[in-house]
Protein backbone atom coordinates (compact mmCIF):
# COMPACT_ATOMS: atom_id res chain seq x y z
CA UNK A 1 0.00 0.00 0.00
CA UNK A 2 1.23 3.45 -0.70
CA UNK A 3 0.61 6.74 1.96
CA UNK A 4 1.31 10.60 0.60
CA UNK A 5 2.39 12.66 3.24
CA UNK A 6 3.85 16.18 3.13
CA UNK A 7 5.85 18.11 4.44
CA UNK A 8 6.42 21.94 3.50
CA UNK A 9 9.71 24.10 4.38
CA UNK A 10 10.53 26.46 2.07
CA UNK A 11 10.39 25.05 -1.68
CA UNK A 12 11.08 22.05 0.00
CA UNK A 13 8.38 18.98 -0.37
CA UNK A 14 8.38 15.38 1.51
CA UNK A 15 6.42 12.62 0.02
CA UNK A 16 6.89 9.03 1.80
CA UNK A 17 5.24 6.57 -0.97
CA UNK A 18 4.96 2.97 0.80
CA UNK A 19 4.98 0.80 -2.20
CA UNK A 20 2.37 -0.82 -3.76
CA UNK A 21 2.67 -5.01 -3.22
CA UNK A 22 3.24 -7.55 -5.73
CA UNK A 23 0.37 -9.29 -5.40
CA UNK A 24 -1.84 -6.02 -6.83
CA UNK A 25 -3.92 -4.35 -3.96
CA UNK A 26 -4.94 -0.86 -4.62
CA UNK A 27 -2.92 2.06 -2.56
CA UNK A 28 -5.21 3.36 0.91
CA UNK A 29 -4.47 7.04 0.62
CA UNK A 30 -4.07 7.96 5.08
CA UNK A 31 -7.54 9.51 6.09
CA UNK A 32 -8.26 12.79 7.19
CA UNK A 33 -7.47 11.73 10.74
CA UNK A 34 -3.75 12.07 10.52
CA UNK A 35 -3.22 8.32 10.94
CA UNK A 36 -1.13 7.02 8.10
CA UNK A 37 0.50 3.29 7.34
CA UNK A 38 4.13 1.91 6.82
CA UNK A 39 5.28 -0.90 4.79
CA UNK A 40 8.24 -1.07 6.64
CA UNK A 41 10.07 -3.52 3.64
CA UNK A 42 9.31 -1.03 1.44
CA UNK A 43 8.90 2.06 2.00
CA UNK A 44 10.83 4.50 -0.63
CA UNK A 45 10.53 8.78 0.79
CA UNK A 46 10.41 10.33 -2.05
CA UNK A 47 11.54 14.59 -1.95
CA UNK A 48 10.16 17.00 -3.79
CA UNK A 49 11.52 20.73 -5.12
CA UNK A 50 9.84 23.53 -7.09
CA UNK A 51 11.39 26.45 -8.47
CA UNK A 52 10.36 29.16 -10.83
CA UNK A 53 11.92 31.47 -12.91
CA UNK A 54 11.20 33.69 -15.94
CA UNK A 55 11.59 30.58 -18.66
CA UNK A 56 10.73 27.58 -16.80
CA UNK A 57 8.91 25.69 -14.42
CA UNK A 58 11.65 22.94 -12.30
CA UNK A 59 10.21 20.07 -10.63
CA UNK A 60 12.47 17.55 -8.96
CA UNK A 61 11.29 14.13 -7.55
CA UNK A 62 14.35 12.26 -5.77
CA UNK A 63 14.95 9.52 -3.69
CA UNK A 64 17.00 10.69 -0.30
CA UNK A 65 20.27 12.44 -0.91
CA UNK A 66 22.04 9.88 1.62
CA UNK A 67 26.07 9.86 2.26
CA UNK A 68 27.45 6.86 0.49
CA UNK A 69 24.23 5.89 -1.41
CA UNK A 70 23.19 6.95 -5.18
CA UNK A 71 20.36 8.82 -5.90
CA UNK A 72 18.12 9.63 -8.21
CA UNK A 73 17.04 12.32 -9.88
CA UNK A 74 13.83 13.04 -12.12
CA UNK A 75 13.91 16.24 -13.31
CA UNK A 76 10.61 17.73 -15.22
CA UNK A 77 10.95 20.98 -17.08
CA UNK A 78 8.21 22.84 -18.42
CA UNK A 79 7.52 25.89 -20.69
CA UNK A 80 6.23 28.54 -18.72
CA UNK A 81 5.57 30.60 -21.82
CA UNK A 82 2.66 27.64 -22.55
CA UNK A 83 2.97 25.30 -19.83
CA UNK A 84 4.35 22.31 -21.98
CA UNK A 85 7.69 20.76 -21.87
CA UNK A 86 10.91 21.24 -23.00
CA UNK A 87 10.94 19.04 -25.70
CA UNK A 88 14.98 18.86 -26.03
CA UNK A 89 18.02 20.20 -24.69
CA UNK A 90 20.60 19.20 -22.64
CA UNK A 91 20.67 19.67 -18.66
CA UNK A 92 23.54 19.67 -16.24
CA UNK A 93 23.32 19.58 -12.26
CA UNK A 94 25.66 20.31 -9.96
CA UNK A 95 25.46 19.39 -6.46
CA UNK A 96 26.68 22.22 -4.17
CA UNK A 97 27.86 22.54 -0.76
CA UNK A 98 26.84 25.31 1.54
CA UNK A 99 30.59 27.12 2.44
CA UNK A 100 32.07 24.57 -0.19
CA UNK A 101 33.29 25.22 -3.41
CA UNK A 102 35.60 22.49 -3.96
CA UNK A 103 33.67 19.35 -3.84
CA UNK A 104 30.85 19.80 -6.34
CA UNK A 105 29.55 16.73 -7.77
CA UNK A 106 28.17 16.90 -11.40
CA UNK A 107 26.01 15.10 -13.81
CA UNK A 108 24.61 15.62 -17.26
CA UNK A 109 22.17 14.13 -19.16
CA UNK A 110 19.76 15.34 -21.76
CA UNK A 111 16.09 16.47 -21.43
CA UNK A 112 13.37 14.25 -23.69
CA UNK A 113 10.06 14.94 -23.52
CA UNK A 114 9.90 17.61 -20.75
CA UNK A 115 12.16 14.70 -18.49
CA UNK A 116 15.90 14.42 -17.59
CA UNK A 117 17.24 11.91 -15.53
CA UNK A 118 20.18 12.54 -13.04
CA UNK A 119 22.04 10.44 -10.75
CA UNK A 120 24.33 11.11 -7.85
CA UNK A 121 26.44 9.54 -4.87
CA UNK A 122 27.56 12.07 -2.66
CA UNK A 123 30.68 11.33 -0.60
CA UNK A 124 29.73 13.54 2.56
CA UNK A 125 26.64 15.33 4.10
CA UNK A 126 25.43 18.32 4.87
CA UNK A 127 23.49 21.31 3.58
CA UNK A 128 23.57 21.88 -0.20
CA UNK A 129 21.84 23.21 -2.89
CA UNK A 130 21.34 22.29 -6.91
CA UNK A 131 22.74 24.65 -9.94
CA UNK A 132 20.73 23.83 -12.87
CA UNK A 133 21.83 24.54 -16.64
CA UNK A 134 20.01 24.27 -19.46
CA UNK A 135 21.16 24.60 -23.16
CA UNK A 136 18.41 24.57 -25.41
CA UNK A 137 19.83 25.17 -29.05
CA UNK A 138 22.08 28.01 -28.44
CA UNK A 139 20.48 29.61 -25.15
CA UNK A 140 21.55 28.69 -21.49
CA UNK A 141 19.64 29.05 -18.74
CA UNK A 142 21.26 28.31 -15.15
CA UNK A 143 18.18 28.21 -11.80
CA UNK A 144 19.91 27.57 -8.73
CA UNK A 145 17.75 25.55 -6.21
CA UNK A 146 18.75 26.22 -2.73
CA UNK A 147 17.57 23.72 0.39
CA UNK A 148 19.12 20.29 -0.11
CA UNK A 149 19.99 18.28 2.56
CA UNK A 150 22.67 15.32 1.84
CA UNK A 151 21.86 12.85 5.08
CA UNK A 152 24.94 11.36 6.85
CA UNK A 153 22.54 7.82 7.45
CA UNK A 154 19.67 6.83 6.17
CA UNK A 155 17.79 6.60 9.44
CA UNK A 156 17.56 9.99 9.29
CA UNK A 157 15.13 10.06 6.83
CA UNK A 158 12.88 6.92 8.05
CA UNK A 159 12.40 8.46 11.11
CA UNK A 160 10.69 11.84 10.57
CA UNK A 161 8.31 12.33 13.21
CA UNK A 162 4.61 12.04 12.40
CA UNK A 163 3.77 15.41 13.34
CA UNK A 164 6.27 17.01 10.43
CA UNK A 165 3.56 15.59 8.33
CA UNK A 166 0.39 17.42 6.91
CA UNK A 167 -1.77 15.16 5.02
CA UNK A 168 -5.25 15.66 3.52
CA UNK A 169 -8.20 14.19 1.76
CA UNK A 170 -8.74 17.41 0.38
CA UNK A 171 -6.01 17.16 -2.29
CA UNK A 172 -5.86 16.02 -6.40
CA UNK A 173 -2.78 14.50 -7.77
CA UNK A 174 -2.41 15.45 -11.39
CA UNK A 175 0.89 14.30 -13.09
CA UNK A 176 2.84 16.43 -14.98
CA UNK A 177 2.82 13.83 -17.73
CA UNK A 178 -1.14 15.01 -17.73
CA UNK A 179 -1.45 18.69 -17.27
CA UNK A 180 1.13 18.42 -20.37
CA UNK A 181 -1.42 17.32 -22.37
CA UNK A 182 -4.19 19.68 -21.93
CA UNK A 183 -4.52 23.36 -21.66
CA UNK A 184 -2.71 24.12 -18.20
CA UNK A 185 -1.13 26.66 -16.12
CA UNK A 186 -0.52 27.88 -12.84
CA UNK A 187 0.20 31.57 -11.35
CA UNK A 188 0.96 33.31 -8.63
CA UNK A 189 -2.41 35.75 -7.83
CA UNK A 190 -1.63 39.34 -8.80
CA UNK A 191 -2.24 42.42 -6.11
CA UNK A 192 -2.89 45.04 -7.86
CA UNK A 193 -5.54 48.69 -7.84
CA UNK A 194 -8.86 47.49 -8.55
CA UNK A 195 -11.13 50.01 -9.06
CA UNK A 196 -15.09 49.78 -8.56
CA UNK A 197 -16.77 47.78 -11.58
CA UNK A 198 -20.11 48.41 -12.47
CA UNK A 199 -21.73 45.42 -13.97
CA UNK A 200 -24.54 46.15 -16.84
CA UNK A 201 -26.29 44.38 -19.35
CA UNK A 202 -25.58 46.29 -23.04
CA UNK A 203 -27.62 46.52 -26.44
CA UNK A 204 -25.61 45.81 -29.89
CA UNK A 205 -26.84 48.08 -32.50
CA UNK A 206 -24.79 49.61 -35.26
CA UNK A 207 -22.79 52.47 -34.72
CA UNK A 208 -24.14 56.00 -35.43
CA UNK A 209 -23.72 56.56 -38.97
CA UNK A 210 -23.33 53.32 -39.70
CA UNK A 211 -26.72 52.13 -40.56
CA UNK A 212 -28.80 53.93 -43.59
CA UNK A 213 -32.75 53.27 -44.35
CA UNK A 214 -33.51 53.90 -47.87
CA UNK A 215 -36.82 55.09 -48.87
CA UNK A 216 -39.13 54.90 -52.10
CA UNK A 217 -38.89 57.99 -54.03
CA UNK A 218 -41.56 57.44 -56.17
CA UNK A 219 -44.55 54.98 -55.85
CA UNK A 220 -44.92 51.72 -57.36
CA UNK A 221 -44.49 47.82 -56.99
CA UNK A 222 -41.60 46.67 -55.35
CA UNK A 223 -40.06 43.65 -57.77
CA UNK A 224 -37.11 42.04 -56.21
CA UNK A 225 -33.41 42.02 -57.67
CA UNK A 226 -33.08 38.30 -56.78
CA UNK A 227 -34.62 35.39 -54.90
CA UNK A 228 -31.99 35.20 -52.27
CA UNK A 229 -32.87 38.84 -50.92
CA UNK A 230 -33.38 38.36 -47.39
CA UNK A 231 -32.54 40.16 -44.26
CA UNK A 232 -28.57 39.50 -43.13
CA UNK A 233 -27.49 39.08 -47.11
CA UNK A 234 -24.23 40.93 -47.25
CA UNK A 235 -24.38 43.74 -49.38
CA UNK A 236 -21.64 46.02 -51.30
CA UNK A 237 -22.16 49.31 -52.34
CA UNK A 238 -24.12 50.34 -55.13
CA UNK A 239 -25.08 46.49 -55.56
CA UNK A 240 -28.77 46.66 -57.42
CA UNK A 241 -31.06 45.60 -54.51
CA UNK A 242 -34.96 45.97 -56.11
CA UNK A 243 -36.25 48.10 -58.26
CA UNK A 244 -39.66 49.99 -57.72
CA UNK A 245 -42.08 50.61 -61.20
CA UNK A 246 -45.58 52.23 -61.85
CA UNK A 247 -45.71 51.23 -65.54
CA UNK A 248 -48.80 49.51 -65.00
CA UNK A 249 -50.62 52.36 -62.72
CA UNK A 250 -53.08 54.81 -64.25
CA UNK A 251 -52.09 57.52 -61.61
CA UNK A 252 -49.08 58.73 -60.67
CA UNK A 253 -47.36 56.28 -63.60
CA UNK A 254 -43.49 57.15 -63.30
CA UNK A 255 -42.70 55.45 -66.95
CA UNK A 256 -45.01 58.24 -68.26
CA UNK A 257 -43.74 60.61 -66.50
CA UNK A 258 -40.22 59.49 -67.79
CA UNK A 259 -41.26 59.43 -71.22
CA UNK A 260 -42.89 63.20 -70.56
CA UNK A 261 -39.31 64.58 -69.12
CA UNK A 262 -37.35 63.16 -71.93
CA UNK A 263 -39.55 64.33 -74.85
CA UNK A 264 -39.56 67.84 -72.81
CA UNK A 265 -36.09 67.75 -72.85
CA UNK A 266 -35.37 67.08 -76.29
CA UNK A 267 -38.04 69.81 -77.48
CA UNK A 268 -36.47 72.19 -75.83
CA UNK A 269 -32.90 71.32 -76.45
CA UNK A 270 -33.42 71.57 -79.96
CA UNK A 271 -35.38 74.83 -79.55
CA UNK A 272 -32.58 76.16 -77.89
CA UNK A 273 -29.94 75.37 -80.77
CA UNK A 274 -32.64 76.63 -83.46
CA UNK A 275 -32.74 79.67 -81.31
CA UNK A 276 -28.70 79.75 -81.37
CA UNK A 277 -28.32 80.11 -84.67
CA UNK A 278 -30.53 82.35 -85.63
CA UNK A 279 -29.83 84.98 -82.93
CA UNK A 280 -26.17 84.78 -84.48
CA UNK A 281 -27.78 85.98 -87.83
CA UNK A 282 -29.65 88.69 -85.30
CA UNK A 283 -33.19 86.87 -86.61
CA UNK A 284 -34.34 86.60 -83.13
CA UNK A 285 -33.94 89.17 -79.98
CA UNK A 286 -31.65 87.94 -76.99
CA UNK A 287 -34.57 87.83 -74.54
CA UNK A 288 -36.09 85.21 -76.86
CA UNK A 289 -32.47 83.25 -76.50
CA UNK A 290 -32.66 84.19 -73.15
CA UNK A 291 -35.99 82.73 -72.53
CA UNK A 292 -35.27 78.88 -74.71
CA UNK A 293 -32.34 78.39 -72.46
CA UNK A 294 -33.91 78.79 -69.33
CA UNK A 295 -36.61 76.34 -70.43
CA UNK A 296 -34.14 73.85 -71.56
CA UNK A 297 -31.97 73.89 -68.45
CA UNK A 298 -35.18 73.26 -66.37
CA UNK A 299 -36.10 70.52 -68.78
CA UNK A 300 -32.57 68.80 -68.41
CA UNK A 301 -32.75 69.37 -65.06
CA UNK A 302 -35.69 67.25 -64.53
CA UNK A 303 -34.76 64.62 -67.04
CA UNK A 304 -31.37 64.14 -65.54
CA UNK A 305 -32.78 63.76 -61.92
CA UNK A 306 -35.46 61.20 -63.53
CA UNK A 307 -32.44 59.60 -65.26
CA UNK A 308 -29.99 59.65 -62.63
CA UNK A 309 -32.65 57.76 -59.89
CA UNK A 310 -35.00 55.92 -62.55
CA UNK A 311 -35.67 54.78 -65.98
CA UNK A 312 -38.72 53.86 -67.97
CA UNK A 313 -39.55 50.40 -65.48
CA UNK A 314 -39.24 52.39 -62.38
CA UNK A 315 -36.94 53.57 -59.65
CA UNK A 316 -33.70 51.20 -59.38
CA UNK A 317 -32.63 50.67 -55.44
CA UNK A 318 -29.01 50.22 -54.72
CA UNK A 319 -27.13 49.66 -51.34
CA UNK A 320 -25.79 53.03 -50.33
CA UNK A 321 -23.01 51.17 -48.43
CA UNK A 322 -20.95 47.98 -47.63
CA UNK A 323 -22.82 46.15 -44.97
CA UNK A 324 -25.92 44.05 -44.84
CA UNK A 325 -29.41 43.89 -45.19
CA UNK A 326 -30.94 44.37 -41.42
CA UNK A 327 -34.37 44.67 -42.60
CA UNK A 328 -36.81 44.70 -45.42
CA UNK A 329 -40.12 46.56 -44.93
CA UNK A 330 -42.28 45.56 -47.89
CA UNK A 331 -42.22 42.33 -49.78
CA UNK A 332 -41.95 41.42 -53.31
CA UNK A 333 -44.65 42.55 -55.29
CA UNK A 334 -46.39 44.91 -52.68
CA UNK A 335 -47.00 48.71 -53.34
CA UNK A 336 -44.59 51.49 -51.89
CA UNK A 337 -45.70 55.11 -51.21
CA UNK A 338 -43.07 57.68 -52.66
CA UNK A 339 -40.91 58.67 -49.21
CA UNK A 340 -41.60 55.08 -47.18
CA UNK A 341 -39.22 53.52 -46.26
CA UNK A 342 -37.77 49.92 -48.59
CA UNK A 343 -34.98 48.48 -46.65
CA UNK A 344 -32.30 49.39 -43.96
CA UNK A 345 -28.76 48.54 -44.76
CA UNK A 346 -26.33 48.73 -41.94
CA UNK A 347 -22.38 48.08 -41.50
CA UNK A 348 -21.05 45.51 -39.21
CA UNK A 349 -18.04 46.90 -38.51
CA UNK A 350 -18.77 49.31 -35.74
CA UNK A 351 -20.86 48.60 -33.55
CA UNK A 352 -22.82 50.80 -30.54
CA UNK A 353 -23.03 49.08 -26.79
CA UNK A 354 -25.74 50.98 -24.93
CA UNK A 355 -25.58 50.08 -21.21
CA UNK A 356 -28.34 50.80 -18.45
CA UNK A 357 -26.64 51.46 -14.98
CA UNK A 358 -28.74 51.96 -11.84
CA UNK A 359 -28.46 55.02 -10.34
CA UNK A 360 -26.58 54.40 -7.57
CA UNK A 361 -23.57 54.47 -9.84
CA UNK A 362 -24.31 58.01 -11.50
CA UNK A 363 -21.34 59.53 -9.22
CA UNK A 364 -19.31 56.88 -10.68
CA UNK A 365 -19.87 57.26 -14.35
CA UNK A 366 -17.49 60.55 -14.41
CA UNK A 367 -14.68 58.35 -14.02
CA UNK A 368 -14.93 55.42 -16.13
CA UNK A 369 -11.69 54.70 -18.31
CA UNK A 370 -12.11 51.26 -19.67
CA UNK A 371 -14.37 48.54 -19.97
CA UNK A 372 -14.22 44.40 -20.25
CA UNK A 373 -17.18 43.18 -22.79
CA UNK A 374 -18.54 39.74 -22.42
CA UNK A 375 -20.01 37.89 -25.33
CA UNK A 376 -22.95 35.90 -24.13
CA UNK A 377 -22.75 34.05 -27.62
CA UNK A 378 -19.50 32.55 -27.26
CA UNK A 379 -18.45 33.20 -23.81
CA UNK A 380 -15.26 35.36 -24.81
CA UNK A 381 -14.58 38.33 -22.79
CA UNK A 382 -12.52 41.01 -24.49
CA UNK A 383 -10.99 44.63 -23.51
CA UNK A 384 -12.00 47.73 -25.12
CA UNK A 385 -8.94 48.06 -26.13
CA UNK A 386 -8.76 44.63 -28.18
CA UNK A 387 -11.86 45.91 -29.76
CA UNK A 388 -10.29 49.22 -30.69
CA UNK A 389 -13.30 50.20 -28.45
CA UNK A 390 -13.58 53.78 -27.00
CA UNK A 391 -16.45 55.23 -24.60
CA UNK A 392 -18.65 57.93 -26.00
CA UNK A 393 -20.75 59.17 -23.43
CA UNK A 394 -23.09 58.85 -20.23
CA UNK A 395 -26.21 59.99 -19.43
CA UNK A 396 -26.86 62.98 -17.14
CA UNK A 397 -30.37 62.07 -16.79
CA UNK A 398 -32.21 58.32 -15.65
CA UNK A 399 -34.33 57.33 -18.47
CA UNK A 400 -38.26 58.32 -17.80
CA UNK A 401 -39.33 54.65 -18.44
CA UNK A 402 -36.40 52.18 -16.80
CA UNK A 403 -35.03 54.64 -14.40
CA UNK A 404 -31.82 53.79 -14.84
CA UNK A 405 -28.81 55.92 -16.63
CA UNK A 406 -27.51 55.10 -20.37
CA UNK A 407 -23.67 54.61 -21.21
CA UNK A 408 -22.74 54.83 -24.62
CA UNK A 409 -19.78 52.66 -26.14
CA UNK A 410 -18.52 52.36 -29.59
CA UNK A 411 -16.14 49.42 -30.70
CA UNK A 412 -15.08 47.53 -33.57
CA UNK A 413 -16.69 43.92 -34.55
CA UNK A 414 -14.29 40.98 -34.59
CA UNK A 415 -16.59 39.44 -36.01
CA UNK A 416 -18.70 37.53 -32.76
CA UNK A 417 -21.01 40.20 -32.04
CA UNK A 418 -24.07 40.75 -33.99
CA UNK A 419 -26.61 43.85 -33.92
CA UNK A 420 -29.52 43.27 -32.07
CA UNK A 421 -28.10 41.18 -29.43
CA UNK A 422 -26.76 41.44 -25.59
CA UNK A 423 -23.78 41.28 -23.98
CA UNK A 424 -22.16 42.37 -20.59
CA UNK A 425 -20.40 44.99 -19.60
CA UNK A 426 -17.74 45.32 -16.94
CA UNK A 427 -17.44 49.31 -16.65
CA UNK A 428 -13.79 50.21 -14.74
CA UNK A 429 -13.95 53.01 -12.83
CA UNK A 430 -10.55 54.55 -11.41
CA UNK A 431 -9.43 53.14 -7.79
CA UNK A 432 -6.41 53.41 -5.54
CA UNK A 433 -6.98 50.25 -3.27
CA UNK A 434 -5.25 47.54 -4.24
CA UNK A 435 -6.42 43.61 -4.24
CA UNK A 436 -5.76 40.21 -4.37
CA UNK A 437 -7.28 39.26 -7.99
CA UNK A 438 -7.07 35.73 -9.72
CA UNK A 439 -8.63 34.75 -13.49
CA UNK A 440 -11.90 34.02 -13.51
CA UNK A 441 -10.77 30.67 -14.90
CA UNK A 442 -9.28 29.53 -11.46
CA UNK A 443 -12.33 29.81 -10.33
CA UNK A 444 -14.65 26.78 -9.71
CA UNK A 445 -18.40 26.75 -8.09
CA UNK A 446 -19.77 24.18 -6.12
CA UNK A 447 -23.16 24.16 -4.02
CA UNK A 448 -22.69 28.04 -3.78
CA UNK A 449 -19.23 28.14 -2.59
CA UNK A 450 -16.16 29.22 -5.04
CA UNK A 451 -12.99 27.43 -4.70
CA UNK A 452 -9.52 27.49 -6.27
CA UNK A 453 -7.01 24.88 -6.49
CA UNK A 454 -4.18 25.65 -4.90
CA UNK A 455 -0.51 23.89 -5.84
CA UNK A 456 1.35 22.14 -2.92
CA UNK A 457 4.12 20.94 -5.34
CA UNK A 458 3.63 20.88 -9.31
CA UNK A 459 1.47 17.50 -9.17
CA UNK A 460 -0.22 18.09 -6.03
CA UNK A 461 -3.17 20.43 -5.49
CA UNK A 462 -5.11 21.52 -2.36
CA UNK A 463 -9.06 22.16 -3.13
CA UNK A 464 -9.27 25.85 -1.34
CA UNK A 465 -13.31 27.59 -0.73
CA UNK A 466 -12.40 31.20 -1.07
CA UNK A 467 -14.47 34.19 -0.73
CA UNK A 468 -15.08 36.51 -3.47
CA UNK A 469 -15.63 40.21 -4.10
CA UNK A 470 -15.78 41.91 -7.30
CA UNK A 471 -15.05 40.59 -10.81
CA UNK A 472 -14.69 42.81 -13.84
CA UNK A 473 -15.03 39.95 -16.39
CA UNK A 474 -11.54 38.85 -16.42
CA UNK A 475 -10.22 39.03 -12.93
CA UNK A 476 -11.74 38.39 -9.87
CA UNK A 477 -10.82 40.00 -5.99
CA UNK A 478 -10.29 37.17 -3.13
CA UNK A 479 -10.82 38.84 0.46
CA UNK A 480 -10.67 35.58 1.96
CA UNK A 481 -8.98 31.93 2.00
CA UNK A 482 -5.82 32.84 -0.35
CA UNK A 483 -2.50 34.22 0.44
CA UNK A 484 -0.90 36.64 -1.82
CA UNK A 485 2.18 33.83 -2.70
CA UNK A 486 0.60 30.94 -3.29
CA UNK A 487 0.26 29.81 -6.59
CA UNK A 488 -2.88 28.70 -7.84
CA UNK A 489 -4.52 26.49 -11.03
CA UNK A 490 -5.34 29.38 -13.71
CA UNK A 491 -5.94 27.12 -16.52
CA UNK A 492 -7.20 23.33 -16.68
CA UNK A 493 -8.88 23.48 -12.83
CA UNK A 494 -12.23 21.60 -14.22
CA UNK A 495 -9.55 18.68 -15.08
CA UNK A 496 -8.17 18.58 -11.73
CA UNK A 497 -11.06 18.40 -9.83
CA UNK A 498 -12.41 15.77 -12.09
CA UNK A 499 -8.96 14.06 -11.48
CA UNK A 500 -9.80 14.06 -8.14
CA UNK A 501 -13.48 12.99 -8.39
CA UNK A 502 -12.48 10.04 -10.49
CA UNK A 503 -9.95 8.56 -8.28
CA UNK A 504 -8.25 6.97 -11.12
CA UNK A 505 -5.10 9.09 -11.32
CA UNK A 506 -2.03 6.85 -9.83
CA UNK A 507 0.02 9.94 -7.95
CA UNK A 508 2.99 8.30 -8.89
CA UNK A 509 2.25 6.98 -12.16
CA UNK A 510 5.54 6.98 -14.24
CA UNK A 511 7.54 8.19 -11.11
CA UNK A 512 9.11 6.97 -7.87
CA UNK A 513 7.52 4.11 -5.95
Amino acid sequence: MKTQIFLVSGILLFSLSCKQNHEGHKDNVADHHGLYEHDEEHEHPVIHLTSYNDKYEYFIESTPLVKGEESELRIHVTRLSDFKPLESGSLSVTLKYEGDNESPIESETNILHGIGIIHFHPEKAGAAGLLLVIKEDTEITEELIPGVIVHAEHDEVHHLSEADYAESNNTSYFTKEQSWKIDFATVVPAIQPFGQVIKAAARVSPAIGNEVVVVARAAGIISYSSTDLLEGKEVSTGERLFAISGSNMADNNLAVRYAEAKNNFEKAQANYERMKALAEEQIVSQRNLLEAANEYENARSVFNNLRNNFNETGQSVVSPMNGYIKQLYIANGMYAEAGQPVVTVAGNNRLLLTADVAQRYASMLKDIRSANIRNYISGETYTLEELNGKILSHGLAANHKSFLIPVHLEIENNGSFYSGSMVEIYLHTLGNDKALVVPNSSLLEEQGEFFIWVQVHPELFEKRVVKTGTTDGFLTEITEGLKADERIVSRGAVMVKLARVSGTIDAHDGHFH
